[in-house]
């Protein structure tokens, strides 16, 4: 993904892209059913992984995100220029991208499971952490 940060006095407010990396982690009771194949879990990691590919991956995977409030010239060049545009109202920092992560992760989970807690990896040594319990 890549992304620009308007207004920004440093490189960043350059189009640069990276290789983010996510680790969610959900809470919950897991299932105590005896002989059911879902015994002992809190919900298949397949589904997990279906849910952030759906809502986070799918969406956000080779696109650029930039905040809606650039000059329209600017944004007509780049619609005319790039298939995968994301506009978000708020400065798209690793910060502003796992709250937004965050709401949708939440809300596509099923009821029951709870998300814990969020990082959102920028770079190898970059990252951001989003607790529930801090909101």
């Amino acid at each position: 993904m890549a992304h620009a940060l308007l207004n920004y006095d440093g490189k960043c407010k350059n189009i640069h892209g990276h290789s983010y990396k996510l680790e969610v982690t959900i809470k919950g009771e897991p299932k105590a059913r005896h002989g059911d194949p879902a015994d002992g879990l809190l919900m298949d990691f397949g589904d997990l992984k279906k849910v952030i590919n759906e809502e986070v991956v799918d969406v956000f995977d080779h696109a650029l995100v930039i905040q809606k409030d650039y000059p329209a010239d600017l944004l007509k060049v780049l619609n005319s220029n790039f298939a995968r545009l994301i506009y978000v109202s708020y400065q798209p920092t690793c910060e502003n991208l796992i709250a937004d992560f965050a709401g949708r992760i939440e809300h596509a989970l099923p009821p029951g499971i709870v998300l814990h807690n969020l990082v959102l990896h920028e770079t190898a040594t970059a990252y951001c952490a989003w607790f529930a319990d801090d909101q």
